[in-house]
């Protein structure tokens, strides 16, 4: 078992000095900027950070050590992914689906614990010796075109085996993976049907600072830019047939 971690004087195990109902929700602007320094990036209402390992067994060592750094916090607040290559380490306060002031405080004590291990955290996830290309951590949406929200969503909250996230729980809300698995599902209406335009397109949240790349890299590869009029908040572009995905920040939402 992992021994405490101590910094600033602090017990990171069993550290609850600022419990979940006094904690404060951060603005997106507030959350990114809390902890753009050491590592962690904001996307889509999660801080998300990328650790580069050398075999599983250190990923689940550094999983250990990271979850000893959060103490009785780390229940309602950190998930790992941990792989041979990788750790994807996201912090979130899961009764609000939103991020507090206790996740920001959080992501510190969780990269002071890990540098102790000599590892680092980061967003982008082609660090160390990892075979094969890299990106910067993100996370994908699905988004469904409907006439009638309200009355889609519940098929597709069926069929999916998904539930309602924390406090969105109304006819028109999106969908999650209870299991933390999956992309959400969110619904956007339509004045009038569209038969000949595809009805499903792809949400890909990426960190503000590397969304121009990831558009960038589209357009060069045969995409096509539908539209710019809202970025930095989301640009839409398309494929060589005119299938749409949507590249998306947090910024410009406040």
């Amino acid at each position: 078992m992992t021994s405490p971690v101590s910094v600033g004087g602090d017990t990171m195990a069993g550290m609850n000095d600022t419990p979940d109902r006094t904690a404060r929700r951060l603005s997106r602007g507030e959350a990114s900027e809390a902890v753009g320094h050491l590592g962690w990036r904001f996307v889509l209402g999660v801080l998300r950070t990328h650790v580069a390992v050398t075999s599983l067994g250190q990923a689940l060592e550094a999983a250990t050590r990271a979850t000893a750094a959060a103490g009785d916090n780390a229940g309602d607040h950190l998930r790992a992914d941990a792989r041979p290559h990788r750790l994807i380490l996201s912090l979130q306060t899961a009764s609000s689906a939103s991020v507090t002031t206790v996740d920001t405080r959080l992501a510190a004590r969780v990269s002071a614990a890990l540098r102790e291990l000599g590892l680092r955290t980061s967003p982008e996830t082609n660090t160390g010796d990892e075979p094969g290309s890299g990106r910067s951590v993100q996370l994908l949406e699905i988004a469904i075109d409907a006439l009638d929200v309200a009355t889609v969503r519940p098929f597709w909250k069926e069929v999916l085996g998904y539930a309602d996230e924390a406090g969105a729980d109304g006819p028109t809300d999106p969908l999650v993976d209870p299991l933390g698995q999956h992309p959400a599902v969110w619904f956007q209406h339509m004045d009038a049907a569209r038969p000949q335009r595809n009805r499903i397109h792809l949400d890909i949240s990426v960190p503000h600072d590397e969304a121009r790349r990831r558009v960038d890299a589209a357009l060069a590869a045969g995409g096509t830019l539908v539209s710019d009029q809202f970025a930095p908040a989301f640009w839409v572009l398309a494929d060589p047939e005119g299938n749409e995905a949507c590249v998306t920040t947090w910024q410009g939402r406040d």
